[in-house]
């Protein structure tokens, strides 16, 4: 049995506690590994944080995301080899469908590390998938994504995403939120299938968990009528039912939703609310301005309307909530959709996933500290069209 099979079957068969100790032991007995970590992206993207295992003697030590070899494999999504006298140290980034979850760490003998690369990036990338499955039985990768205590109201909104980023042959996706240890009331949702991509930018009214559970009705509420395979347009009028029923018009859920046909790149919009989208084609960024419609909830029985673009391919679309462009600097200005213009066009050589972070910490700048008022939803989207397509 070769190692990756021999991997993967310790993987599929070990305690969801266990993953990394199990893939230890194989990875010993195969190549002779002096030490194998995982170590997993803290909810602010700012740390890689590793998972304590069995093994560990020494209090585990966080790396940071930028600067760091194991960040560098985590950014550019490529293994990073370190060598280390007689031994090899390998960071494999751990990646499932495009959702960045952290970087394995492999230490082995030098002469192992050649033959041994192709088949660790297969571990890494079965490792991801078994991460994913074995969140749902326990709290050991969760709470080492953490490197401090979440607020109630940012658990209950980071429970509600789909996940950080996505990607198919015909897109690609990245999403930040922050604060990231105390967001409220901003979010996202993304699903796709065969032939379309929906998105969802919400902005709940409100702070702590009144926004958060406010914003839990109104994604759930978007996702049943989804799931129930209605028009986007439907979609906001049965949710902006459902959060009506439930506040009278005293809360209300700002939204973005979109619909894209993955066949041709045509989007329907509907705008209801505060979230806004810029659109960078070319070296040029613009403002999409769509008919402005009621937030979801604010009165009973609103009917909406979905406008319709087409991307091209090569388009990228970034989607961010007020805390973004409405954040004021010390002096008073605030942020401004010319300072998110030429944020975007200075990160349109980044990947999706990163262009939110890097957009947040430019935002950091402008604020001139870390500390906000408010949350800042950033979504970024890059088309690229179906393959083959003319």
């Amino acid at each position: 049995m070769n190692s990756f099979l021999a991997a993967e079957r310790a993987l599929r068969t070990a305690a969801p506690h266990r993953l990394v100790d199990a893939l230890r032991e194989v990875l010993r007995t195969e190549h002779a590994a002096e030490s194998v970590d995982l170590l997993m992206a803290d909810y602010a993207l700012t740390v890689l944080q590793p998972v304590p295992t069995q093994s560990h003697t020494a209090e585990p030590v966080s790396l940071p995301m930028h600067g760091s070899t194991a960040g560098r494999a985590f950014g550019a999504q490529d293994p990073v080899v370190e060598e280390l006298g007689d031994l090899v140290r390998i960071h494999l980034p751990v990646t499932v469908r495009g959702d960045r979850l952290g970087v394995l760490t492999v230490t082995l003998p030098a002469g192992e590390a050649d033959g041994a690369l192709p088949e660790l990036a297969d571990i890494a990338e079965v490792l991801g998938h078994e991460l994913v499955v074995a969140t749902r039985d326990t709290d050991v990768y969760m709470r080492a994504s953490r490197r401090e205590r979440l607020t109630l109201a940012a658990e209950m909104q980071w429970q509600l995403l789909p996940g950080r980023s996505c990607a198919r042959p015909e897109y690609a996706l990245g999403a930040q939120l922050e604060p990231a240890y105390a967001i409220f009331g901003d979010n996202f949702d993304w699903s796709a299938g065969p032939d379309r991509l929906m998105i969802y930018i919400t902005n709940g009214m409100g702070e702590g968990i009144e926004a958060s559970l406010l914003t839990n009705l109104g994604i759930n509420a978007l996702r049943n009528a989804r799931r129930a395979g209605i028009s986007i347009e439907d979609q906001a009028a049965l949710a902006d039912q459902a959060i009506y029923a439930q506040h009278r018009g005293s809360a209300y859920l700002s939204v973005l939703l979109l619909d894209v046909e993955l066949s041709t790149g045509r989007m329907k919009v509907v705008d209801a609310g505060s979230p806004r989208m810029l659109r960078l084609r070319g070296r040029s960024v613009e403002t999409m301005d769509f008919e402005a419609q009621l937030p979801l909830g604010m009165f009973e029985e609103t009917d909406y309307v979905a406008q319709e673009i087409r991307m091209e391919p090569g388009d990228r679309l970034v989607f961010v909530s007020d805390g973004v462009y409405a954040v004021s600097a010390p002096g008073g200005e605030s942020y401004g959709e010319k300072a998110l213009a030429k944020a975007i066009a200075a990160t349109r050589l980044l990947p999706a996933a990163e262009v939110p972070g890097a957009v947040l910490r430019e935002l950091t700048h402008h604020r001139g500290g870390p500390d906000s008022q408010d949350d800042a939803l950033v979504v970024c989207l890059d088309w690229f069209g179906q393959q083959g397509a003319p």
